[in-house]
């Protein structure tokens, strides 16, 4: 039997463009400022759903590469992303076209090559594990772009 997850969010906000507010994910307490970015003529100063969406892509990914690196039982010593999302304006209309994932990860300097193989192969297949991803692919282009080494 399936088992269903919930991720309550409560988001108050005040005012037009140059309003302002905050949500607070119901699970964590964790509270975000928004703000529509400068980009768009508002105030910035806050994060904002094109930030947000690529903030829950970038860190899914990292997650889900980390999970799979330890079940694989790989000497992962650090993961670092890079995570760039790209908006398309088309006069009024906005389309969310393409997030592009910059891992690094940096396995012990002992990693056999078979672990930097295995590690090579899992960091282009990890967001095909990633629920965030899964929820935009076929809408939003995901490209990711390993660079993998040993320190």
């Amino acid at each position: 039997m399936p088992t269903t997850h919930e991720y309550p969010i409560d988001v108050a906000w005040t005012g037009g463009r140059m309003g302002g507010g905050k949500a607070v994910a119901g699970n964590s307490k964790t509270t975000f400022t928004l703000a529509v970015g400068e980009e768009y003529q508002g105030p910035g100063g806050g994060t904002n759903p094109e930030e947000l969406l690529t903030t829950a892509i970038a860190s899914c990914y990292t997650m889900t590469f980390g999970i799979i690196a330890e079940n694989r039982k790989l000497p992962v010593k650090s993961i670092t992303v890079q995570a760039q999302g790209e908006v398309e304006q088309n006069g009024p209309q906005f389309t969310y076209k393409s997030i592009t994932i910059k891992p690094r990860i940096v396995l012990e300097a002992g990693a056999t090559e078979d672990q930097l193989k295995i590690a090579e192969d899992m960091a282009h297949k990890a967001d095909n594990y990633c629920i965030i991803t899964n929820a935009v692919r076929g809408k939003v282009e995901i490209a990711v772009e390993p660079v993998i080494t040993t320190e």
